[in-house]
C-alpha cells in the first residue's frame, strides 16, 4: 500500500514530529485539547499542513475554502486508511463507495429525500421529541440531564421509526438497548484503533483481545439489520401473493431500498440494502445526536439567542391548536435556524473526513501564492473544526454569533467555509432529514424547558468519530410557564 512520503508533499508546512509516532502525541486523546489544536494549526497555518500517523502514514490537513475547494469538487473515494476500519461496520455503503458503485447507488437513493418522502417524517419528529421531554418533565426535580444520552435514544427512536417502521420503545425502556449499546462500543473501537499503530494491521487487531470485542459488536448490529430487512421482504412477498398493500402512513426508507431500479430494471442486493441501513442507522443516528445535544447546549449557554428563540417558537405555537412543529412551519423559524447553522458551525458533528486521490489534483500552494499539484494516491484530510474556527476565514471565529447567518452576512461567504454536511458530489444526502429534525426537536425542547448551564462544571468535546461531551453534556432544564394570548 502506498502511504504518502515527504517528497510529495515538499513545501507543505509540517511541526516537528516523533519519529516513530508521528504526530500521535497530539492526537492520543482526541479530547479539548486536540480541538484546541486543530484551531491553532489554522492560526498558524492557514491553508494546510501535514499530520502523520507514525513514521510512513502521512495525511495533507486542508482547513481553508480555497484548499477543500478543489477536493469537494470532486466524487474522489474516501480515504480507506480510516474508513477501511469502519467497513467491515458499514459495509460499501454510500459513505464509503467509489466509482461506478458510488455513482449508481447514489442515484438510487436521492429519491428517498425527496420533500414528498421526507413531509410525513416531521409527525415522527414531533412524537420522539415528545416521549423525550415527557421523560425530562419527571426528572428535571432531580437535577441536570445529561443531554447526548437522552439526545442518542431520541434520534435512534426517529430513526428506527423512518428506516424501519418500527416502534422500538428504546426510549421507555428500562433496559439499554443493544443496539445502540453496540453502536457506541464500536464508535469507542474505531477511535482506539487509528490512535495505535500496531492496530492499523487487520490481522493484528483480529488476534487482540479488542479484536474480539470488535466482532461482537458487529454481529449485534449486522443481526439487527438483517432481521428486520428480512423480515420486510417476507412481509413484502405476502402481501402481493394476497394482493393487498402496506398499511403503514408513510414510505419509510427501506421501503426505497427494496423499490429502487437503475435503468436496466436492476435492484440493490441484500448485501447492498444491508449497508445502505447501517450506514445511514449510524449517519441518520450519532450525529444528529450530536448536533442537537450540542446545539441545546449552546442555548443554555447563551441565554440571550435562547430567549429570542423562545419567542419565536411561542409566537408560532400560539397561533395553533396543538403543540407540533409542522412542515410548513420549518420555514418560519429563520432565528432558531440560525442558531441551529451557529452551533453546528462551531461545535460540527464530524470535525475530520478523509478522502485518497484517484488522480492529481491542483490546489493553492501553503503560501497562498500560486498553485501546486497534489500527485494521485495521497491522502486528503478536511479538518471541519480547524476550518470552522480557522481565523483566517471567520472574524472571532470562538464566539458564538448566530448573525453570521443573515441573508446579508452570507453573502460573498465561500460555500466552502461552512461544511457540517460536507459539500459537492459527496456531500450528506440526509442534510434536510437532518436539519428538519434538529429544527424540531430544538424548537419543540425550547418551547416547553428553559435550559442552563452549571457555572462549576466545563463541558470538554471529545471525538469519538461524533463530537461529543467527555463527560456527557449536562444541562439543567427547568419547565417553563408558557403566556398564552
Amino acid at each position: 500500500m502506498k502511504w504518502a512520503t515527504e517528497k510529495a508533499f515538499v513545501g507543505f508546512p509540517i511541526e516537528n514530529r516523533h519519529p516513530v509516532f508521528g504526530h500521535l502525541h497530539m492526537l492520543k486523546l482526541n479530547t479539548e485539547e486536540t480541538m484546541h489544536i486543530a484551531g491553532e494549526r489554522s492560526d498558524n497555518f492557514p491553508y494546510t499542513g501535514l499530520l502523520w500517523f507514525g513514521p510512513f502514514h502521512g495525511i495533507l490537513i486542508c482547513h481553508h475554502p480555497d484548499t477543500i475547494q478543489p477536493i469537494m469538487s470532486t466524487a474522489e473515494p474516501k480515504d480507506e486508511f480510516t474508513y477501511g476500519m469502519v467497513k467491515p461496520w458499514l459495509g460499501d455503503g454510500l459513505l464509503i463507495s467509489k466509482g461506478s458503485k458510488w455513482f449508481r447507488n447514489r442515484r438510487l437513493l436521492t429519491p428517498g429525500f425527496h420533500f414528498d418522502i421526507l413531509r410525513p417524517y416531521v409527525h415522527i419528529f414531533n412524537e420522539c421529541t415528545h416521549t423525550m421531554m415527557d421523560k425530562w418533565m419527571k426528572q428535571s426535580d432531580n437535577g441536570m440531564i445529561e443531554m447526548f444520552e437522552h439526545v442518542s435514544l431520541m434520534t435512534l427512536d426517529s430513526l428506527l421509526k423512518c428506516i424501519f417502521s418500527i416502534e422500538s420503545h428504546c426510549q421507555t425502556d428500562v433496559s439499554r438497548n443493544p443496539y445502540i449499546t453496540a453502536v457506541y462500543a464500536l464508535s469507542e473501537m474505531v477511535l482506539k484503533r487509528v490512535q495505535f499503530p500496531p492496530y492499523f494491521s487487520d490481522l493484528v487487531y483480529h488476534l487482540t483481545y479488542s479484536g474480539y470485542k470488535w466482532r461482537r459488536a458487529l454481529r449485534q448490529v449486522h443481526g439487527h439489520s438483517k432481521t428486520v430487512i428480512h423480515q420486510r421482504k417476507q412481509a413484502l412477498q405476502d402481501q402481493k401473493k394476497l394482493g393487498i398493500k402496506h398499511n403503514r402512513k408513510y414510505i419509510d426508507f427501506l421501503d426505497i431500498l427494496l423499490e429502487a431500479r437503475d435503468e436496466s430494471g436492476k435492484g440493490l442486493t441484500d448485501q447492498e440494502i444491508r449497508d445502505e441501513v447501517d450506514t445511514f442507522m449510524f449517519e441518520g443516528h450519532d450525529t444528529t445526536a450530536s448536533g442537537i445535544s450540542w446545539i441545546l447546549y449552546n442555548m443554555a449557554k447563551h441565554t440571550e439567542h435562547q430567549l429570542k428563540c423562545q419567542e419565536e417558537i411561542d409566537e408560532l405555537m400560539d397561533q395553533k391548536d396543538k403543540d407540533e412543529i409542522e412542515w410548513d412551519d420549518l420555514s418560519k423559524l429563520p432565528y432558531l435556524t440560525m442558531c441551529i447553522k451557529e452551533s453546528l458551525r462551531l461545535h460540527p458533528p464530524v470535525p475530520f473526513i478523509g478522502r485518497k486521490l484517484s488522480k492529481p489534483i491542483e490546489m493553492r500552494s501553503p503560501t497562498g501564492k500560486g498553485k501546486v499539484v497534489i500527485p494521485a494516491g495521497e491522502r486528503i484530510g478536511i479538518a471541519i473544526t480547524g476550518l470552522h474556527h480557522n481565523q483566517h476565514v471567520w472574524e472571532d471565529p470562538e464566539v458564538y454569533n448566530p448573525l453570521r447567518f443573515t441573508p446579508e452576512n452570507c453573502k460573498g461567504r465561500s460555500p466552502h467555509a461552512y461544511l457540517p454536511f460536507s459539500a459537492g458530489p459527496r456531500n450528506c444526502i440526509g442534510q434536510n432529514f437532518a436539519m428538519n429534525e434538529m429544527k424540531i426537536a430544538v424548537g419543540l425542547v425550547l418551547r416547553k424547558f428553559n435550559l442552563a448551564v452549571d457555572d462549576f462544571i466545563r463541558i470538554r468535546r471529545y471525538n469519538s468519530i461524533v463530537l461529543r461531551g467527555e463527560r456527557g453534556i449536562p444541562l439543567h432544564v427547568k419547565p417553563r410557564k408558557i403566556k398564552t394570548t
